[in-house]
Parts: C-alpha cells; structure tokens; sequence
C-alpha cells in the first residue's frame, strides 16, 4: 500500500482498482476512474495500475495511446477545446489550435502552459457545426472564430 501514495491514488481509486482488477475490460474502466480523479494519467500512475492490474505497463501504454480520450499531461488550469470535427476543420479548425498553441508558447508535444493556467486539445466534435470554426474554453462556446479572435479570448482567461 505504501506504493500506492507514491501514485496519489485514494481510497476511493484503491477499492475501485480492487474491485475491476481481474475482471474483462479493466484496464480501460481502471483508466477512466484515475483520470477522473487526478485529471490525467501520470507515469506513475500508469506504472501502479499495471502492476495492480498484473499486466505489462506496454499493454497499459497501449491502451491508453489508443483512446484519444486519456490525457497523459496535467491538463491547464483553462482548458480550450478546438473542435477538429469535419465543419470545423474545413473552416480552419487547425489554424485556430496552430494560433492557441502560438500564443500561449506550446509546441507539437506539449498540451500545456508551464504556469499551469492554459490547455489546448484538440476535439472531434463540439455540436455546434453551424458555428464553424469552433473553440470552448472551460464549456463557454465560441464560433466562427478567426485567428485574430483567439488572442482576446485567451486574454478573458488569463486575468480571470
């Protein structure tokens, strides 16, 4: 259990990792349940849930590269959210991720800000395609956005 702190898992994640470890499709419900508490999936984390899992930390990597959806860095304080969806990306969804990522100094690999206040992801669908191009930040929606909006929507959130 000692080994457990290292990873900053609850009591809550314990029992939930208990309870699913031996059962079929563990690995992703394990990996959803830590996500949900700590925000992301640390190595370290990763590194816990395959020894509780006896599985190898590859199968655990594996599954996690495979699902857009696990994060394996802090997500920011702010989370902006550019939808990549088909409407979006043929209205410059990508411009508008290029241009957040410019702006806050984040390169190809990194998701977010060292100040620990801005994210950017990339998303497949937002649901507003009328809107295109579309960003949220922390759920409050932005449309037909141009690169030169996104500076002023950034600025909103910085100094909130």
């Amino acid at each position: 259990m000692a080994e457990m702190a290292n990873a900053g898992f609850s009591k809550e994640l314990d029992a939930f990792i208990d309870e699913w470890k031996n059962k079929p499709g563990n690995l992703i419900m394990i990996l959803h349940k830590v996500q949900e508490e700590q925000g992301y999936i640390s190595k370290e984390a990763a590194c816990e849930v395959a020894k509780r899992t006896n599985s190898h930390l590859a199968r655990v990597y594996g599954v996690m590269s495979f699902y857009h959806f696990f994060k394996t860095q802090r997500p920011g304080k702010n989370t902006i959210s550019v939808c990549l969806g088909t409407a979006c990306y043929l209205k410059g969804g990508q411009d508008i991720i290029d241009e957040a990522k410019s702006i806050l100094g984040l390169g190809d690999d990194k998701i977010s800000t060292d100040d620990g206040l801005f994210s950017v992801e990339p998303v497949r669908c937002i649901g507003c395609c009328g809107l295109a191009p579309v960003m949220s930040v922390n759920g409050d929606v932005y449309g037909k956005l141009t690169k030169n909006q996104i500076a002023g929507i950034i600025d909103k959130y910085r100094d909130a």
